[in-house]
């Protein structure tokens, strides 16, 4: 190790245990302790690389007063590994705060990269990757997700998702909502795992796939929506089609006006919805 006293910021691997660096593996040997989010599921990797320094626990519903251990022992001249369940730590994972607090200390906190499930779905996808964002878990509760969507609606960038088996059908079907039935997606599920799966394909696509097959509803998903084109953006409403969602926007939803607007048009019901939110935002 470079700076013995320091906190080292190590990405572990997301399934496959061969995915762990020569680098990662030296530094989990040298350092004095290893702050993991579950010392247990940890353990099997630990096993795994014959390594032997102790492990504490340090995870999302950690206290000040495990910040401020940890810290404790940097303040001591000791180095502190910090390790998540999988991947690389506070990307949708615990170390935010403890990072933030060893900082603004004043000591050293040195990254050692590796496994990320965002960049090992993205490079695969096939998807542009120039400009991407990463957002996370959407929201449990289906408005806030929706609401989430709506914000994301004509960003043109590729949108990175979070989510877990027993909420991806939800979400599924509000990204088809709000995005639109034709917006390409990939479906990536259990990366580096021994089912792997990538699935291609419109958001009806891939929703019908996922509902017929239990096992895309299973283990970690990653789903990436290809961001809006410049084109849609531009695209402006006939006068009689304005006209008619001015109408049924004053007695339904905007939800429920660009669908029935879309049958009585013939428009695309996602450019309907992405015009009503734009006038409520004038």
């Amino acid at each position: 190790m470079n700076n013995h006293n320091a906190l080292y910021i190590i990405a572990t691997p997301i399934g496959n245990l061969l995915d762990m660096t020569q680098r990662a593996v030296d530094v989990l040997k040298q350092v004095d302790c290893i702050a993991a989010e579950d010392t247990r599921h940890s353990a099997r990797l630990m096993q795994h690389y014959h390594i032997a320094t102790p492990l504490i626990a340090y995870h999302d519903h950690s206290d000040a007063t495990q910040v401020a251990r940890i810290v404790e022992k940097l303040r001591a001249g000791q180095s502190v590994a910090l390790i998540s369940d999988a991947g690389t730590p506070l990307i949708s994972d615990p170390g935010y705060r403890l990072v933030t607090k060893v900082r603004s200390e004043g000591m050293t906190v040195v990254p050692i990269p590796g496994p990320c499930a965002v960049i090992a779905a993205l490079s695969a996808s096939g998807l542009p990757c120039d400009r991407f964002s990463f957002e996370g878990f959407p929201p449990a509760k289906q408005k806030a997700r929706q609401s989430q969507f709506e914000a994301l609606l004509k960003d043109t960038r590729t949108l990175i998702f979070y989510e877990s088996p027993h909420r991806i059908t939800a979400s599924l079907a509000d990204m088809r909502d709000i995005f639109g039935g034709d917006r390409q997606i990939v479906f990536a599920r259990e990366l580096t795992k021994t089912f792997e799966t990538f699935l291609s394909g419109t958001l009806d696509e891939i929703c019908v796939k996922v509902a017929e097959d239990d096992n895309q509803r299973r283990g970690e998903i990653v789903v990436m929506v290809r961001g809006a084109q410049e084109e849609e953006k531009r695209e402006a409403l006939d006068e009689a089609t304005e006209k008619t969602m001015r109408i049924l926007m004053q007695e339904l939803s905007v939800k429920q006006a660009a669908a029935l607007a879309s049958k009585l048009t013939g428009e695309k019901k996602n450019r309907l919805y992405q015009w009503a939110l734009e006038q409520q935002g004038k």
